[in-house]
């Protein structure tokens, strides 16, 4: 896999990303290690964490993730070097008072107090990628689709927020800097005022982007392609529907996160269209020769949009799964299917 620049920073990644989030939940630390593992030998040394990961968030958990890491990091001295590491600052409180408290508003002692915490947990000097995981402001995310300007309040602003980014990338903590779950507005705004005052740009936006959630297209792809900001598509398998595990049995079967966590299957991808629409294009795949995850996840790996796809898996045969899925190639006739089912579903899931 050919090493792609993400946005105008000197970071160079593969076109695939480990994603994290299951491990301190799902996959405890010896399996954990076992995926980093294999990952790094099949050539994806990208990973992605966050300070609130594993999920579904819980006090207990929060920060597993990234110590996970780190005590991976800490078993083989180098190891570090070899990694392109990601990580992610929390926004204001979504139910989440063990994180800063519930009147928090991201402001630059709290990032900066973030980013250290972070790096004690992960056990290393530097991020490479620090991303704000979502807007300080009100914007409509995780599953809203309208904004609605009543619910505005207090927050830091963007100025600030750029500030205490650059003061971590001035003292060494951090690279490159990115956001999360971000709408056109938001990265316009991030990249005006960096050039304005001469601080950070943004590098990346980490945003949902699978066949059942293309909400990226509508406006944001143009936006990072003029800005030069570059995507991190996360939950290309929309959650586990889009392996075909749901099909038969509905959201109880399997043992995915949609089956085993109740708070999951309330969110965006528990809609019933969202699995409604996915059988779909899970019924598509098959009728082109490939599997439900081939089919999507080659979407995402094809597509001029993405810089890297985030992929997140419980064992290592899942690992190689995704992995192998790298080489499928969609032909037009399948993607102008897959168009079609959009035009008549849209984006269940977004």
């Amino acid at each position: 896999m050919k090493l792609l620049p993400l946005g105008q920073s000197p970071l160079q990644v593969p076109p695939i990303c480990l994603g994290t989030m299951t491990f301190g939940e799902q996959v405890n630390e010896a399996t954990a290690h076992a995926i980093l593992d294999r990952s790094l030998e099949r050539g994806v040394n990208f990973l992605d964490a966050a300070e609130m990961y594993s999920v579904p968030a819980r006090a207990e958990t929060c920060g597993s993730t990234e110590t996970i890491i780190g005590n991976w990091f800490a078993r083989t001295p180098g190891l570090r070097q070899k990694v392109v590491l990601a990580t992610k600052v929390a926004g204001p409180s979504r139910g989440m008072p063990w994180i800063r408290g519930e009147v928090a508003g991201l402001s630059k002692a709290e990032i900066v107090r973030a980013c250290e915490g972070s790096l004690r947990r992960l056990q290393t000097d530097v991020i490479d990628l620090y991303q704000i995981h979502w807007p300080a402001r009100n914007v409509p995310a995780f599953g809203a689709i309208y904004f609605d300007p009543a619910k505005d309040k207090g927050h830091a602003s963007v100025h600030e927020q750029l500030e205490a980014m650059a003061e971590l990338v001035k003292a060494g903590k951090v690279r490159a800097i990115g956001l999360s779950n971000e709408s056109p507005y938001g990265v316009h705004e991030f990249v005006r005022l960096a050039e304005q005052h001469g601080l950070p740009r943004v590098a990346t936006v980490q945003n949902p982007y699978c066949l059942i959630n293309r909400s990226y297209e509508n406006g944001l792809d143009e936006t990072c392609h003029r800005l030069g900001v570059s995507l991190l598509a996360y939950s290309p398998l929309g959650f586990g529907l889009l392996t075909g595990k749901y099909d038969d049995s509905g959201l109880a079967g399997d043992h995915g996160r949609l089956a085993i966590f109740d708070s999951m299957r309330k969110q965006r991808w528990g809609r019933p269209e969202a699995l409604a629409t996915s059988k779909r294009y899970n019924a598509l795949a098959r009728e082109h020769g490939l599997t439900p995850s081939q089919l999507a996840l080659a979407f995402c790996y094809r597509n001029w949009r993405v810089a890297s796809t985030i992929i997140g898996v419980t064992s290592v045969a899942q690992l190689d799964e995704c992995l192998d899925a790298w080489n499928v190639q969609l032909s037009p006739e399948l993607l102008a299917a897959i168009d079609a089912i959009r035009w008549e579903s849209r984006d269940p899931a977004q």
